[in-house]
Formats: structure tokens, C-alpha cells, sequence
């Protein structure tokens, strides 16, 4: 039975073509694109989510209380989690891992420890507790004595295979980071999957980490240290960050009473920004919403174009309905069989749109920098099953209804009205809605890529033109000779300007501070951003003085220039009048006085509120080489500062980093999903205007002798053109006073997460109108030149 329904659609669909291509066409990309939103989504939501103990993992991190509001840090003091363990025994592990970014590693002989081969990698640092809170398996090694001694490390095996050839004979082998320590291998981890925020490859153990000057700092929070526990089963959470109230009176200074502690849940880390990952990315739950959205509206986009295809071809197919009416067939038989047509559509559509993901994802994957792909597993078919089954019913029950309903008679003679079927108010509503889903889309994108622009062209306060960083070796050797290598470098052709510093003016990494001022007996009540910096970087970089002068040139702190920002929260209304004042750091460990102020520049990413600043000397902190060339023939520059700091430093791998290239990389995700936004929107303005092309294309059909007549009385192919467009342009205006202030309200909303945003402005609007009614006029007017050229003969006599 269900057999001979799809016959019969066949047939219908063989004979119907271009309703059927253009139905498909649709259809058919608006799944892909939802299946391409699902397959991200399913990705983004499976972070970590392979470890068996998840739901009792969590993070501890740091919130400490301000003027402004709450800081919130990923990472936490050093003695933190020895004390968790003595605090509270019935953790069941606590675990430290931490980070050191762009560090270089090189294979070494066993014997001579002569380097053979030099990498660049993000290495870690980790207690061996930490196999046993993640699920990373051993290929070789024992997880629980692999990083329990000084001097070793765990690879993965394809780090492993890089530096060895062979996984297998990596073991027993050493390495040698930074030019320093010398690592034994004890252990190959099985390579970590991509969905995963600890992108642990090379682990070294944890009592090499360095950092005994503060293992009993609890005041100092380091963002690269991260510290994990297991809670028992009978433990909450809120009871746990209750105890840990108690634990930051016990352990920190009085004068440290802001600093807190919280535990973050292991399935929140990829989804709260406001932490962050060692992996760099989150991916909002807000943001999962609003692409689930998205795919939502373009499938039911899709939908819609069906819906008025399928009511617009009612009269074509009135005596076929009178017939089989006639001859006995009832209504469910008449229902059954439209929506087989439509289920046969879909079918076709889902085959399609798959054939369309899988040419579109690796481009996908080269713009988010994901490794998604389509693999035959249950969730994905159960996903393709779902879809099938609703677009079927979406598309396809409401005409099969009406045109299961009519009069036998009246189908017969052809006789319908717009409310006989099912009318062009609904017609009118449903291209209202689809255009004004596509327009939101359009204002959307309009402001996230004015949004970008704004963060790669707005003057940030210095020049980030044809300067090149490049890093430093963090060895004492190496940092010995930086005066000599930046003094020829200065003297290099095309070289105008060369500054050292711990960080550049615009940097994700900072150190911040609170300090006394003017021999105050009470610390201050914020929290300062410090750049430490040789008195060049304010030539290289143009930062442009309103006060006082450049610090001299030293080792250590012997002046501070401060920011127009730090002036004001000190309370100052004149500049001027802070200069000799003096700033004191961790009770007089530095202590100088104000000798400049400078204009404000953002010293972090625009994302973030600009802080107040403080710069200085301070000589053992460098870890980059600033360099400011002259903009032409920089490729010979490039290779000269090459050869230059190779000769200098034979051991060390180089690169360089061009400080445009480092603020964009800020913005990375914001920058993807603009590129993916503009995506979705020229979808839906396609899918849009083929149902707009195809309703068009049956309309013409419908008053064939109406523009015959039209034409004999004088009509002109303007007048006939505007007769077919009127109606079109006032549906999309009307769609623009839906769209507009939908999209300005959620749009506002997301301009909050930036400190430093757009203003909103008419144009947008108006280029978004502009466009719509420009495309639709397009869409349309092919098809009614078309009509208005036919010999108004030929129209007379159609039947």
C-alpha cells in the first residue's frame, strides 16, 4: 500500500519538475545547514566528557572581591592544594597541573646530553595525582610513578613519535627544556583527544615546575596553575565552598580577606569564559542557544517555501483532486498521499543535504579549526530520522489538509477563492516571517563584523605597525647577553627602533598587583596592570607622554610611569601632581617613585575594561625583543634580525610574531563566528528568494491572461513588473519592522560582553532594507519581465 503512495508521488514528482528542484533545492540546504549546526554543537557539548569520574571533578579557582565587582581567575595560589590535602583528608585527590606556553624542548643523547633535535611546545608540569582525576591513558609508564621523581616526563605518542621516530623507543630516552633541566621519559600517554581542554602532550613532573620562591606565597595567584580535586560522594558543593571560606581566613593575610576560592565543576570549564581553558577556547551556552536557533529558523525557512509552493499549485492540481474524490478516494487516503510526496521530497532533500555537509565540512573545520566530521552513529541517525519525520510533517500537513478538504464539485470546475485555499494572507504571513528571520540574520551580521572592525581599527593608544616580537630564551645565560644582541640589532638597516619587555602593550598574559602609595599604612584598593619594560619601549611603540618623562635606562626599578587611568583612581585631577610620588610593591620589595604618566592605551584585550597601569625596569622579568622596522623591504629585515639573533643564540629555536597578528588572534573566535553569521544569513536570503523565485514563477502562471489583457489595454513591462513586485517590496518592509527590533535587542545583548563596543547606528538598518528589498526585486523580476514580454496573444488563449 505505502508502496504504491510512493509511486504515485514519484509520478507527480516527475511531473511537477520545477516545483520538486526548487522544494529540494531548499529543503536540502536548509538541513545541511542544520546538520552541519548539530554536528558543532555535539562537539562543542562533548568536551571531557570521557572521564569516568566528571561529575566529581571540579577546579578550584579564584574570585576575588573588588570595588568593581568579582575577578574571576582559572588559577589559584601554589600551597593551595598541599594544604587541601592536610585541610581536608577526605578529598579523594587533589591534584596541581600547570602551564608554560612556547617553551622549547630538545631531544638530547643520553650521554654527552649534546642536543639533537630543537621543538617549540606548550609544555605542563603535573603531580602524578593527576592520572588518577583524568582519564589519560598510559601506553607505556606507570600513571601512578611516572611523574612521582624530579627530572621526568610523559609524552604522547605522537609527540613521542616526533622527537623518536618510534613511540616504543622513546621510553628511557631524555629531553632537555628550555636549555636547562635534563628529563628522563617515563611514560607515553595514549594521544589525547581533541575534545578536550587540558591539550596535555608533554608533562613534566611537577617538582621541576620551578617555583619554590612562592610555594608558600598564598597571596600571588597564577593563572597558569590549575588545581583539582575529587569530591567524595556524600560532599556538595555549596558545603565545600563553605569549608573553603574557612580555609582562605586560615591560610591568607588579613589584608588578602577579598581573595576567595570556588569550586568550578569539570562540565562547566568549556562553557565559562569567564575563567577560561588552557586550551584557550570556550564555547558559550548562550552561544550553543543561538546557533540551535539559527538551524531551527533556516529548516523551518525551508519549510515555509514548501508550504506556499505546495497552496500556490492548489488550482494546478483542482480536477485531480475532483477526480479521485469522485471515484471514492476519502480524505486520510488524499493525506496520506500528499504527504508521501512530501516525505519522498524530504527524503531526497536529507540525502542531498548529507552529500552537502560532507563537501562543506572540511571548510568548516578549516574556519572554526575543529576536527568535526559526519560518522553513521546512532545520535547522528537518530538526528536524520527526527529531522525527516518533522520536516515531513512541517512541509507537508497543513496543504495536505486544504487540499484534501475540497468540494469534489467545485475542484472540478476549478473554482477556488484565497480562502478556499487556504488563502494569501497566510501566504503574505509565512513570507512575511521568512524574510524577516533572513533580515535579522542580515542586521546581526552586519554589526558582529562591525564589531570586529571595530577591534582591528580603532587606535588603541600606540603603533602596532611593522613591529615584530620575538622571544626571548628564559635562561641566565641567554638573558645576559640581551643589552648586546638589542644593540645590534639597532644598528641593523631597517631597524628603527628595538625595546625588551616582559609583555606587549596589548597582551592576554599580565601581572597584577595591588601596592601603597605615598607611604600610605593601608594597600590600595585595586589592583594595577604592570608591563615591565626597558625605557625604549615608549619610542618603539609611540605611547605618548602628557606628564613627566621615560625612566632611565637600568637593570632594576629606579622610576614608574604610571597611566592617565591610574592617575584618576588615585584621585588625582592634575597629572602633574603625582609625579615623585612614590608606589610601593610587596612591602617594600620595589619601591620607587612616579617619574611620567602616559595617555591611556588598553593594555589587554578590548573585550576587557582598560586598568589601571604601571611601567618599569625591571631587567630578570624580559622575555621579548621589541622590534619596530622601517615598512619597506621588511622581508630583508625579517632575515637580518634572523641571522642576528640565531647568531646569538645557536641553541634556540626562533620566531617571531608580528604584533597586528597577536591582537587579531584576541578576537579569534569572534572572528569565526562572523565568517560563519555571514554563512547562515546568505543562506537564509537563498532559501528565501527560491521560494520567492518559485512562488513568483506559479503567480505568473495564475495571471497569465490578467497581464494579457493588462498588456492589450497599454500596459507597459514596467507596469506589469511592478505589478508583481508591489506586493513583494510591502511584505518585506513589514518583515523589517518584525526583524529590526528583534535583532537589535539580542544583538545589544551581545555587545555587552565587550567593555569597548560599537554604537548601534541607522545605517545598519537602513543598508539591511536596502538590501532585502534589492534581492527580492532581483529574485522577482526575472520572472516578471518574463511574463510582461509574452505576446498578450498567446496569454489570451492560455488556458
Amino acid at each position: 500500500m505505502f508502496k504504491n503512495y510512493l509511486k504515485t508521488a514519484w509520478q507527480k514528482l516527475r511531473s511537477h519538475r520545477s516545483y520538486a528542484v526548487i522544494n529540494t533545492i531548499g529543503l536540502a540546504v536548509g538541513i545541511a545547514a542544520c546538520l552541519l549546526i548539530f554536528i558543532l554543537i555535539r562537539y562543542e557539548t562533548s568536551f571531557d566528557n570521557f572521564h569516568h569520574n566528571r561529575d566529581r571533578i571540579y577546579r578550584v579557582v579564584s574570585a576575588t572581591q573588588t570595588p568593581a565587582g568579582i575577578n574571576y581567575s582559572m588559577g589559584s595560589a601554589f600551597p593551595v592544594a598541599e594544604a587541601l590535602r592536610l585541610d581536608y583528608p577526605q578529598l579523594e585527590q587533589v591534584a596541581r597541573i600547570y602551564e608554560r606556553k612556547g617553551k622549547q624542548v630538545a631531544v638530547v643523547n643520553d650521554n654527552s646530553h649534546g642536543t639533537t633535535k630543537k621543538f617549540k611546545e606548550n609544555i605542563f608540569f603535573a603531580e602524578p595525582q593527576l592520572f588518577d582525576i583524568f582519564n589519560f591513558p598510559f601506553l607505556s609508564g606507570d600513571a601512578k610513578t611516572a611523574l612521582s621523581e624530579p627530572n621526568t616526563v610523559v609524552l604522547t605518542q605522537a609527540i613521542a613519535e616526533k622527537y623518536f621516530g618510534d613511540w616504543h623507543a622513546a621510553l628511557g630516552q631524555f629531553i632537555r627544556y628550555d636549555n636547562s633541566q635534563v628529563c628522563k621519559v617515563t611514560g607515553i600517554l595514549k594521544n589525547i583527544p581533541a575534545n578536550t581542554d587540558f591539550p596535555v602532550q608533554v608533562v613534566f613532573s611537577f617538582k621541576n615546575a620551578g617555583q619554590e620562591d612562592i610555594a608558600n606565597d598564598w597571596v600571588s595567584q597564577d593563572g597558569s596553575l590549575n588545581t583539582f580535586v575529587v569530591l567524595p560522594r556524600n560532599m556538595t558543593v555549596p558545603h565545600f565552598d563553605d569549608n573553603l571560606k574557612e580555609f582562605v581566613k586560615k591560610h591568607t593575610p588579613p589584608e588578602y580577606s577579598n581573595q576567595g576560592y570556588l569550586l568550578q565543576p569539570l562540565s562547566n570549564i568549556h562553557y565559562e569564559s569567564a575563567f577560561g581553558t588552557y586550551s584557550g577556547a570556550t564555547f558559550s551556552r548562550e552561544l550553543i542557544t543561538a546557533l540551535s536557533s539559527i538551524g531551527l529558523f533556516l529548516l523551518l525557512i525551508a519549510c515555509i517555501n514548501f508550504i506556499n509552493l505546495s497552496t500556490a499549485q492548489i488550482v494546478g492540481r483542482s480536477k485531480e483532486i475532483g477526480v479521485r474524490k469522485v471515484l471514492g478516494g476519502s480524505r486520510a487516503q488524499l493525506i496520506i498521499q500528499f504527504l508521501s510526496e512530501t516525505f519522498l521530497i524530504t527524503l531526497i532533500s536529507v540525502a542531498i543535504a548529507v552529500l552537502i555537509a560532507l563537501l562543506v565540512i572540511p571548510l568548516l573545520n578549516n574556519l572554526l579549526q575543529t576536527p568535526l566530521k559526519i560518522q553513521p552513529d546512532l545520535s547522528l541517525v537518530a538526528f536524520l530520522f527526527s529531522i525527516t519525520i518533522a520536516v515531513t510533517l512541517l512541509s507537508g500537513i497543513y496543504p495536505a489538509i486544504v487540499l484534501s478538504g475540497f468540494n469534489p464539485v467545485t475542484a472540478l470546475k476549478s473554482k477556488f477563492t484565497n480562502r478556499a485555499t487556504g488563502g494569501l494572507s497566510l501566504r503574505r504571513g509565512l513570507v512575511v516571517f521568512q524574510f524577516a528571520i533572513a533580515q535579522a540574520l542580515i542586521i546581526g551580521t552586519f554589526i558582529v563584523v562591525s564589531q570586529m572592525d571595530f577591534f582591528q581599527h580603532t587606535d588603541m593608544g600606540f603603533d602596532k605597525d611593522a613591529i615584530v616580537m620575538v622571544p626571548i630564551p628564559n635562561d641566565t645565560a641567554r638573558q645576559a647577553k640581551m643589552e648586546t644582541l638589542k644593540a645590534r640589532l639597532q644598528q641593523q638597516a631597517g631597524v628603527k627602533s628595538v625595546s625588551l619587555s616582559a609583555f606587549s602593550p596589548m597582551d592576554l598574559a599580565s601581572w597584577q598587583s595591588d601596592f601603597r602609595f605615598d607611604n600610605a599604612l593601608k594597600k590600595s584598593g585595586f589592583m594595577t596592570d604592570l608591563k615591565w619594560a626597558d625605557a625604549d619601549y615608549f619610542k618603539t611603540y609611540n605611547i605618548r607622554f602628557i606628564a613627566g618623562a621615560p625612566y632611565n635606562q637600568a637593570d632594576t626599578v629606579g622610576g614608574f610611569v604610571i597611566n592617565e587611568m591610574m592617575v584618576k583612581k588615585l584621585g588625582f585631577k592634575n597629572p602633574e601632581d603625582v609625579l615623585g610620588k612614590k608606589i610601593d610593591f610587596w612591602d617594600g620589595a620595589i619601591k620607587a617613585p612616579v617619574v611620567g604618566v602616559v595617555k591611556n592605551f588598553n593594555g589587554q584585550s578590548l573585550k576587557d575594561e582598560m586598568m589601571p597601569m604601571v611601567l618599569a625596569s625591571y631587567k630578570t622579568t624580559y622575555r621579548l625583543i621589541n622590534i619596530k622596522m622601517e615598512a619597506g623591504h621588511m622581508g630583508q629585515t625579517l632575515a637580518a634580525i634572523e641571522r642576528i639573533w640565531t647568531g646569538a643564540s645557536p641553541d634556540f629555536i626562533y620566531e617571531y610574531q608580528f604584533l597586528d597578528d597577536k591582537i587579531a588572534s584576541f578576537y579569534k573566535r569572534e572572528s569565526q563566528l562572523s565568517q560563519l553569521y555571514k554563512i547562515f544569513a546568505g543562506i537564509a536570503i537563498f532559501i528565501s528568494c527560491l521560494g520567492l523565485y518559485g512562488f513568483v514563477s506559479f503567480m505568473a502562471v495564475q495571471r497569465t491572461k490578467e497581464v494579457g489583457i493588462r498588456k492589450v489595454l497599454g500596459a507597459s513591462v514596467i507596469n506589469i513588473v511592478y505589478l508583481f513586485s508591489k506586493e513583494f517590496t510591502l511584505l518585506i518592509g513589514i518583515a523589517f519592522l518584525i526583524a529590526a527590533p528583534l535583532a537589535y535587542y539580542f544583538m545589544h545583548q551581545w555587545l555587552q560582553h565587550f567593555a569597548y563596543r560599537i554604537n548601534i547606528g541607522v545605517g545598519i538598518f537602513l543598508l539591511t532594507i536596502l538590501s532585502a528589498e534589492v534581492i527580492a526585486w532581483l529574485t522577482v523580476g526575472y520572472q516578471a519581465v518574463k511574463a510582461a514580454v509574452v505576446n498578450p496573444v498567446k496569454s489570451l488563449k492560455a488556458e
